[in-house]
């Protein structure tokens, strides 16, 4: 199975969920930037996290070793700035915009990036990276 080919269903629940996880996004950093409470953000939050974890599952699913490509360490600094955001209330919006434009980078940067392995130092292909493999 290709990068590309994905069972039946898969493509578009990942599309889905792509697009429910950057409008709640939106939500909370439109929110923390306009200083809404945790109130007022709370549905937002929620579903910013439920289709977040959902993506990495459907991410890990593929392979365990995307944590060690281009896209999975996107997706980890992301979560640290998340996670600083969380700490650091005062820096909370500077955190989360720059987990945002880390995330977009990481959504679009190039196949070789995107497949790049830092601990093999090499790319690895799309549907090569199977659990046994990594």
């Amino acid at each position: 199975m290709s990068g590309r080919d994905h069972p039946k269903g898969s493509r578009v629940l990942q599309v889905l969920l792509r697009s429910g996880h950057i409008a709640a996004m939106a939500l909370v950093l439109g929110g923390v930037a306009l200083g809404a409470d945790f109130q007022r953000l709370r549905s937002a939050i929620l579903l910013t996290v439920l289709s977040g974890c959902a993506l990495l599952a459907l991410d890990l699913a593929k392979g365990p070793g995307m944590l060690h490509q281009g896209s999975g360490v996107a997706v980890l600094v992301k979560l640290a700035l998340l996670g600083l955001g969380n700490l650091l209330p005062a820096l909370r919006f500077e955190c989360y915009l720059a987990a945002t434009l880390v995330a977009s980078v990481g959504a679009h940067m190039s196949g070789s990036w995107r497949h790049f392995s830092l601990l093999r130092w090499r790319i690895i292909e799309p549907g090569a990276q199977r659990p046994d493999r990594d």
